[in-house]
């Protein structure tokens, strides 16, 4: 059996490739935890209603999705790695790509909406979605719940698209980066269930692609968001439990 010695010396480029694989295991397991929190949970339907507790709760959660894995992890990245800059991790408007992107977004959401819509027809998805469980919907949980879902949405691609992704790709090359990053963004569905963790691994790959190519994280986070909002409203929708308020 071989073995290895131990060599300590830590190099300037450990710090791109380790730091941000740490930053998302961190800080995604703080969000999930929050998230599902029960003594969180309690204090929301504690203090208000049924139907205003679930909406608040989960716009909580939301909300502190953003914070925990988009604003923090990026400060934290864009600290320790100076040489790095909020452009290189996506968030930037690139005029020779942007017919691309436009192209792309429009091309997969016209795709993945009527897969997303028949899907959450499914009685089974009703237990997952929507997320908000209020009885009664107004029109302001309705604005709640799609303005969370963007705001979730942006710190969760901005961490696994734009930390996760793009810093690995120079030190390690360009398939062992999407590797790590479709192996972490497909466990973080296992909770949600077989269906979703399958259909991550592909879905991921492809976003992670176009991603690189287009040098932004535009594409992922718009289909991310026309996946999330066809599925939580047609689950609505179809949700016999739960009424739009006239």
């Amino acid at each position: 059996m071989n073995h290895f010695e131990i060599n300590w010396e830590w190099r300037s480029i450990d710090m791109q490739i380790c730091l941000p694989i740490l930053l998302t295991l961190v800080f995604f397991v703080m969000y999930w935890f929050t998230a599902q929190s029960a003594k969180i949970k309690e204090k929301f339907y504690a203090k208000y209603d049924f139907d205003t507790a679930a909406r608040k709760h989960i716009f909580f959660t939301k909300y502190f999705g953003f914070i925990s894995m988009g604003i923090i992890p990026t400060a934290i990245c864009l600290m320790l790695i100076p040489e790095i800059s909020l452009a290189d991790l996506g968030f930037t408007i690139i005029p020779e790509t942007t017919l691309f992107s436009t192209i792309w977004t429009v091309g997969l959401c016209v795709l993945v909406m009527p897969l997303a819509y028949f899907s959450a027809k499914n009685p089974k998805n009703h237990v997952n979605y929507p997320q908000i469980r209020a009885k009664i919907w107004t029109k302001k949980t309705l604005i709640i719940n799609a303005l969370g879902w963007f705001l979730y949405l942006f710190g969760y691609e901005f961490l696994f698209r734009g930390v996760l992704l793009i810093p690995l790709v120079e030190p390690l090359g360009m398939w062992p980066a999407i590797a790590i990053n479709v192996a972490m963004y497909s466990a973080t569905h296992i909770p949600k269930g077989l269906d979703e963790t399958i259909g991550a691994a592909p879905l991921g790959l492809v976003l992670c692609l176009l991603t690189l190519a287009s040098g932004t994280i535009w594409i992922a986070f718009f289909v991310h968001v026309a996946m999330a909002w066809t599925n939580t409203f047609t689950s609505f929708k179809y949700n016999p439990a739960m009424q739009l308020q006239k």
